[in-house]
């Protein structure tokens, strides 16, 4: 375009893509070569490492929340990495686990092997049978997902930040699931009759992001609920969306959510109509 100088440097300053590299002779430079191997290496650490359990649970406990450590049916990280399904729910020992906790904190267990909801029932005006008051009205569920890396440093500073804005809302105990994927949380916010379940998990990594954290949050969550049932924040890291920012928005989404009774696309289409 005449007229127009294009400055390679101040263009790379404001994207981490990878635009303008060098070329030495018909390859890239050394330079650039070297820091695509160290993208990838951090991407794939981040894929295998492995979920700080203990020390988040620590963590929960010293800002007043309840953990409770579980696992899915995926025994190993190899084995979650080629059976996507096995991540979607909980192992027997724990699923016993989750019900024995609920139980002795006073909330009615659900069953989950109902039946899933239509989903275009799910987020209409249901209500709870009678007796169910006690159960929590939001659920945590923090798991590793495709990069621990990205929950062990985001997840717990996250919820932190967004408690004081959900106010007198009953927040059940917060479940750290090693090998779990987002769906894991519909069995563990049906199994405790949560109004709703927000899922910290870690994303895919990229070339140019290997901590990135995301939350999925579901309305009535129960197995069978179809990812158009679901809102998502994506990109939670202090060069995406920063902590503050994301429990902003966290903590909007759970508002819209429980005044329509609504999450997913159907929450979206309520909201342009409003």
């Amino acid at each position: 375009m005449s007229g127009v100088s294009i400055s390679w440097p101040a263009l790379r300053r404001a994207t981490p893509a990878r635009i303008g590299l060098g070329r030495s002779g018909t390859a890239l430079t050394t330079a650039a070569q070297l820091d695509f191997q160290l993208a990838h290496a951090r991407a794939r650490d981040a894929v295998h490492a492995a979920l700080d359990a203990e020390r988040i649970a620590g963590e929960l406990g010293a800002i007043g929340l309840e953990p409770v450590r579980l696992r899915s049916a995926a025994a190993d990280r190899a084995i979650y990495l080629r059976r996507p399904d096995l991540g979607r729910r909980l192992d027997e020992t724990s699923r016993q686990i989750l019900i024995r906790h609920s139980r002795e904190s006073g909330n009615p267990v659900q069953a989950t092997d109902r039946p899933p909801l239509d989903p275009r029932l799910r987020g209409g005006d249901e209500r709870k049978p009678q007796g169910e008051a006690a159960s929590p009205e939001v659920v945590f569920v923090i798991a590793d997902g495709l990069s621990a890396k990205a929950v062990n440093a985001h997840a717990v500073p996250l919820i932190e930040a967004a408690l004081a804005g959900l106010g007198a809302q009953r927040i059940g105990p917060v479940a750290v699931v090693e090998g779990g994927r987002v769906a894991i949380g519909d069995e563990i916010g049906g199994l405790v009759g949560a109004d709703l379940v927000a899922v910290l998990i870690g994303e895919r990594p990229g070339l140019s992001a290997a901590d990135s954290l995301g939350v999925y949050v579901t309305w009535q969550p129960a197995p069978g609920a179809v990812d158009a049932a679901r809102n998502c924040l994506s990109n939670i890291r202090p060069q995406g969306m920063p902590i503050p920012e994301a429990a902003e928005a966290l903590l909007r989404l759970v508002a819209s959510a429980r005044q329509h009774r609504m999450t997913g696309v159907a929450l979206s289409r309520r909201l342009r109509q409003a």
